[in-house]
């Protein structure tokens, strides 16, 4: 009885296991004919701004490590870090009463010399009138070189004094630029030498900026080629814009001060110096800084980045809505403008381009594409509905 029933029930399973799968296979065929929602958008060439983007470090505009000119001990420090000090401005003072009594000492001597040169002076006029009278002509001479000799004798003491004023002027530490002081290095009491190594403290000019960037020179070729092939049309003055650490773009705009002349032979690379106004010192050196110079204007299709790929060998691709069916093609870019590639190969005029639902898409695949727009932000705006992700189970069978 068991035999019997043995054979049927494995040819109820095999039946109900063929239905099964029949069932399955015409669902996911019914899937894969529907076609797959996209956004698309119409694509033209025109006259776009050709911009470089370079990296860079901010560089203080002027910068002076304060060091003392004479030995001394810091008997005060009346500058208060982190505010505005202008050129003169008074940063340390040294302990001066011995640079005071070197001076005095250098105003005696220069008195005394002085009284020595006109007494010497005197001595000759007289020697002079009285030559051939009682006086000899060596005489005369001998009184012309004590002359000469005093006269010596009170530049020597007149420089010692020039020296002993600046020194006692030394002991006060000025400020040689307009800035910003750092915190001083030393306090009150600290013995210092003149010239030492070891600096006082900064001084800091940050307004304006310096930015160094590093521009390829096989870029810069490229760039000149483009300019001879009449492709890059060159403006008459090269904007520079900057955009912070954050990510914020810098409210104003920059100037070329000093173009590179010498290639790293290193790195390929030449520095270029860049000056931008820094009223509120937002920017400070050292900062790495991004650079954007508009070179002039070309012509070419702006395609939004968010609707490429590119390879990891560098090729960039797209895909074009054509007789309801994605088709992938190559792109050739000249750059970036904004969030968008400057492509001047591998589109042409009134392609659709498609821009949204690029998940999972493939070449060949079904479409049904929908116009959106492009947000200023490089985002799709109005983007279609993708369709839903399951299907309802069928009911189950009744016993």
């Amino acid at each position: 009885m068991l035999r019997g029933r043995l054979p049927r029930l494995a040819l109820a399973t095999a039946f109900i296991a063929v239905a099964a799968g029949g069932a399955l296979a015409q669902g996911r065929g019914g899937q894969s004919s529907d076609p797959k929602p996209v956004g698309v958008m119409d694509v033209a060439e025109q006259a776009v701004p050709f911009t470089v983007e370079l990296p860079g470090r901010a560089v203080a505009f002027e910068q002076a490590d304060i060091r003392p000119r004479v030995e001394g001990v810091i008997k005060d420090i009346p500058y208060r870090p982190g505010v505005p000090v202008k050129v003169g401005d008074v940063l340390f003072r040294i302990e001066d009463d011995s640079y005071q009594a070197n001076l005095a000492a250098a105003e005696a001597a220069v008195s005394q010399a002085d009284s020595a040169a006109q007494a010497a002076q005197v001595t000759l006029d007289r020697y002079t009138q009285l030559e051939g009278a009682g006086v000899t002509k060596e005489t005369v001479d001998a009184a012309r070189v004590a002359l000469l000799q005093a006269q010596a004798t009170l530049k020597s003491a007149q420089a010692s004094l020039k020296t002993a004023q600046l020194e006692l002027d030394w002991t006060e530490i000025r400020s040689p630029i307009d800035g910003i002081p750092d915190v001083a290095a030393v306090s009150v009491g600290a013995l210092v030498t003149a010239n030492q190594t070891d600096a006082l403290t900064t001084v800091t000019r940050l307004d304006p900026v310096y930015v160094d960037v590093a521009e390829s020179s096989a870029r810069m070729l490229r760039v000149r080629e483009r300019v001879r092939a009449g492709s890059l049309k060159l403006g008459d003055k090269i904007g520079m814009t900057l955009t912070l650490e954050n990510g914020q773009v810098y409210d104003a705009t920059g100037e070329i001060v000093s173009p590179g002349i010498l290639v790293s032979q290193t790195t390929g690379t030449f520095n270029i110096r860049v000056r931008f106004p820094n009223p509120d010192r937002q920017i400070l050196p050292g900062q790495f800084l991004r650079v954007q110079a508009m070179l002039g204007t070309t012509q070419g299709i702006l395609v939004p980045q968010i609707a490429t790929s590119r390879s990891s060998t560098g090729v960039l691709t797209a895909f074009v809505a054509r007789s309801g069916e994605a088709v992938q093609v190559t792109l050739a870019d000249a750059g970036s403008y904004e969030n968008a590639w400057i492509v001047n190969e591998g589109l042409d005029r009134g392609d659709k381009l498609i821009v949204d639902g690029l998940k999972n898409l493939r070449a060949g695949a079904k479409i049904k594409p929908t116009e959106v727009t492009i947000g200023a932000d490089g985002l799709v705006q109005d983007a279609p509905a993708a369709p839903a992700d399951a299907q309802a189970a069928p009911a189950e069978a009744g016993n």
